[in-house]
């Protein structure tokens, strides 16, 4: 008989720790418990992938109303009403966490509505005081955005924020060009906000395709966003009305949405950048990197490795050095991606109650970027392929007979990236509307080893973007 309270105890309520606790108890009959601080769903549900998609499809309606009348709809755009998004999108969170409290419940596992922290590697204290015991604990508190190390730099935003602003602002300064920085950037100026964006490196999406990167850059000045590369900000400060001084621009009174006051995010943020503009903006917004959620949870105290920036230090079955104690997810800081973190769960479960050692195989992951077009990813970008062997390089880029007949500029890009040696294809990147759908279906081609002749054997579907992957015959270049 168990001396412990639980066989397992996860920490976190994230999509990897749900599934890991739900799985242990429903499937392997293990005794569970979990613990969440916040809302059950982690970050994906209540503050990422979810509510973001969301603002990614009505951030998309307004460019549909209007290439609508090139296709002889006369249709009538009253422009986007925040109140009524924010409202309903608030339903549909609160309806996935009750999916997630009754996922929970219906396998047996006893929930705790605490933040938790490690006293020994069997025992977890909550804060509401209670103690427990447990044979395995899963640490899986994902992790958050951070704001830069400079003065006022709580009077921006993060992510986080965006989904509870009472009122978009007018006007917003991005900082950051990773790809949440450019999501949000997209969505919002798909709303109607007015986009200024300012990163510090000589082009966004660094670690993608770079001519992906250049084409999803292009794509956004089209569509409005103030896109700055080589940019950073060097100060922050609320506005006062005639604080005009070296301003690119006066003021009016009247310009912003929201009154001066002191208080963060209520009142317009007078920025100077990097190359010398002063700006005043509705709200400002840092997009400048997410930290693992490890702070004092007394994991070093009992002898877990953190690494750089808090992660938790793990071996290939997500065990840490204390054998009791195991971590998943973006804590970890290995693949940040919630369908990794859901895997990792699974393979814990594996490994830990069902005595099948279970490695997660993190090669060759099919990744999304929510931009407006879309960039769908996997495998090897040109860049990384050309430092490891000769390769073939096939490449089409045009525009799509939908955005053509509305005579709208945009551009979609598909490329393949083909070893010389072997032929198999190494890397498949696309750039279009719907390139997230596209990208999951080329993805497993690739991971199976698909070659370029497989690929070249495969029938298109016309008339469809996705038909040019597999009717390039003569590579673009070669290196």
């Amino acid at each position: 008989m168990s001396t412990f309270d639980y066989d397992l105890f996860v920490i976190g309520g994230g999509s990897g720790g749900v599934r890991a606790a739900r799985v242990a108890a429903g499937e392997a009959g293990a005794k569970v418990a979990l613990a969440e601080e916040d809302r059950y769903g982690g970050t994906c549900v209540i503050r990422g992938c979810v509510p973001k998609k969301l603002m990614v499809f009505a951030s998309g309606y307004g460019g549909m109303v209007e290439e609508a009348t090139h296709y002889g709809w006369d249709m009538l755009n009253r422009g986007f009403d925040w109140q009524t998004f924010s409202g309903h999108l608030n339903k549909e969170l609160d309806r996935l966490e009750g999916v997630y409290r009754k996922l929970l419940a219906g396998s047996g596992v006893t929930t705790y509505d605490a933040r938790a922290r490690l006293k020994d590697p069997h025992t977890v204290e909550l804060s509401t005081g209670e103690t427990f015991t447990a044979k395995h604990i899963l640490v899986a508190t994902g992790g958050r955005p951070v704001r830069p190390d400079m003065p006022n730099a709580h009077l921006g935003i993060v992510s986080d924020d965006i989904f509870h602003l009472e009122n978009l602002p007018k006007s917003i300064l991005i900082i950051g060009g990773g790809y949440i920085a450019c999501e949000f950037a997209c969505i919002l100026a798909g709303l109607g906000v007015d986009v200024t964006q300012y990163y510090r490196g000589a082009q966004i999406l660094r670690g993608f395709d770079d001519e992906a990167r250049g084409l999803i850059a292009e794509s956004m000045r089209e569509l409005g966003v103030d896109l700055h590369t080589g940019t950073n900000i060097v100060e922050m400060d609320c506005y006062r009305e005639g604080d005009d001084d070296g301003m690119d621009a006066p003021v009016e009174a009247t310009q912003y949405a929201m009154p001066v006051k002191d208080a963060p995010q209520e009142g317009p943020l007078k920025v100077k950048s990097t190359n010398g503009h002063i700006k005043v903006f509705d709200q400002v917004l840092f997009a400048t990197g997410r930290r693992p959620n490890s702070d004092d949870m007394g994991l070093e105290e009992v002898g877990v490795t953190l690494g750089r920036g808090g992660a938790i230090e793990v071996d290939d079955y997500s065990q840490t050095k204390v054998p009791s104690v195991y971590a998943i997810g973006d804590v970890t800081d290995r693949v940040n991606l919630t369908p990794v973190a859901i895997r990792e769960g699974m393979a814990f479960v594996e490994t830990v109650f069902n005595g099948n050692p279970t490695k997660v195989d993190h090669d060759l992951i099919p990744s999304a970027v929510f931009t407006q077009p879309e960039l769908g990813t996997v495998g090897l970008t040109e860049e990384q392929a050309r430092d490891q062997e000769p390769i073939e390089v096939y490449c089409a880029s045009f525009r799509p007979m939908q955005s053509a007949f509305a005579d709208k500029p945009g551009r979609v890009l598909m490329k393949l990236i083909v070893s010389q040696e072997t032929r198999k294809v190494l890397g498949c990147h696309i750039v279009a509307p719907g390139a997230g759908e596209m990208i999951q279906l080329a993805g497993i081609a690739v991971k199976m080893g698909a070659t370029k002749e497989d690929f070249d054997r495969t029938v298109a579907v016309h008339p469809t973007m996705s038909e040019e992957i597999v009717t390039m015959r003569k590579p673009m270049r070669t290196a």
